[in-house]
């Protein structure tokens, strides 16, 4: 059984919907050993401990830096024996040492065709752009944002009347059904990293 993190800073639907897949037996193998925000007041945070998770607020103004930061939070995944590091609206940059703890075992989801509108305001910046498919993206992380290699991805059409809250909910949507996809093809053996390219199992 593979052991699961989930780091939030929201209101968590990414981290729910992987909730809901483990309890529906979409993601078998993996069970969700730890929940960690850095916002106390997370809607995420609070839906974990209504579930009965382990739980816990870290309160980035304890520590000097963001290192010292990521180095506590690795302390506590290394106490929990995690395999796999699923970064769900977590809103904070994540250091060498974090990346490096937990190589090619930390995960993100992104509202965008990556690498296209990396960073903040994803589907703002498709609209902007004038782009008729955007989309989502499951990727593992690296040290640069939102650049990993890609797991996952779905096409979401762009529509002329959309703005960013519609296109945002069809996104999410989307992302609502593969974050948990993906995290099934890892934690059961099913994906190989090559270079940029991760290669599916079909056996």
């Amino acid at each position: 059984m593979k052991r699961l993190a989930v780091l939030l800073s929201g209101r968590g639907s990414n981290f729910k919907a992987i909730y809901k897949a483990i309890q529906d037996g979409n993601i078998t193998n993996a069970e969700i050993a730890i929940v960690i925000s850095n916002k106390a007041d997370a809607k995420g945070l609070l839906f974990a401990r209504d579930v009965g998770l382990d739980a816990r607020f870290i309160d980035p103004a304890s520590f000097s830096s963001r290192e010292d930061f990521d180095k506590h939070v690795v302390n506590i995944l290394n106490s929990k024996q995690i395999d796999l590091v699923c970064l769900a609206g977590f809103m904070r940059l994540i250091t060498s040492y974090f990346i490096n703890a937990y190589k090619d075992k930390i995960i993100n989801i992104h509202p965008s065709l990556l690498p296209s509108f990396p960073g903040l305001n994803a589907q703002k910046q498709a609209l902007e752009y004038g782009v008729k498919i955007t989309g989502c993206t499951v990727h593992f992380v690296d040290e640069k944002v939102d650049h990993g290699p890609i797991i996952l991805q779905r096409a979401v059409p762009v529509f002329d009347d959309d703005d960013v809250e519609s296109l945002s909910e069809r996104i999410l949507k989307e992302e609502h059904k593969i974050y948990p996809e993906a995290i099934n093809l890892i934690v059961n053996d099913k994906v190989e990293i090559k270079g940029r390219r991760v290669i599916v199992k079909k056996s």
